[in-house]
């Protein structure tokens, strides 16, 4: 499977930009991984691009993913993919096991943090974000509260990173991508 494939399948089954956007943070930062650690990119990249496909339609802890992975095993992906999607919630009891498996949970949740943190700068930018200003509105529990800190706190441990390390790294990751997240805001990229 390709990029264009997985991507076309994203396309079909989710609407939302926001949702769109959430899995592209992750695909950059599993990509950015990847080649961090020596990695197959491709298939890092595939799995942060597709592991959210099937929220719109299976929006429950019920369905989600775990009804959305027939639909990929017939679109033809790889089950090592089907499986780290499956095994990014814990709900489904599928264990982590991979160094990706534990690279998409890691990645997954951050990056929504990640772009409020942006989005209520004034700059509204990528560019100038720091994890020192992440860890700012990380102390406010009451700031994008939907972001489970315990859960990104424990994600990152099982990924065996340090948590602000790891923020840094995102946002490095994100920023490769930000004028297609719509998080350039009003300033230029230096790269």
């Amino acid at each position: 499977m390709d990029r264009t494939e997985a991507l076309a399948i994203v396309q079909e089954f989710v609407k939302n930009q926001n949702l769109i956007n959430h899995m592209l943070s992750v695909e950059a930062a599993m990509v950015f991984y990847a080649e961090k650690l020596g990695e197959d990119v491709h298939t890092w990249a595939l799995t942060g691009l597709l592991h959210d496909f099937d929220w719109e339609i299976h929006p429950t802890l019920e369905s989600h993913p775990q009804e959305g992975a027939p639909i990929l095993r017939e679109r033809g992906v790889p089950e090592e993919i089907v499986r780290a999607i499956l095994s990014h919630a814990d709900h489904t009891g599928v264990p982590r096991l991979s160094r990706m498996e534990k690279a998409l949970y890691a990645c997954d949740e951050i990056t929504g943090l990640i772009t409020a943190v942006a989005l209520v700068r004034p700059s509204r930018s990528l560019y100038d974000l720091t994890a020192s200003s992440v860890k700012k509105k990380w102390k406010d529990r009451a700031f994008a509260a939907g972001a489970n800190r315990q859960e990104i706190e424990q994600a990152v441990a099982e990924f065996g990173m340090d948590l602000w390390e790891h923020v840094e790294n995102v946002i490095l990751a994100m920023r490769r991508i930000a004028p297609q997240l719509g998080l350039e805001g009003n300033i230029q990229s230096n790269s």
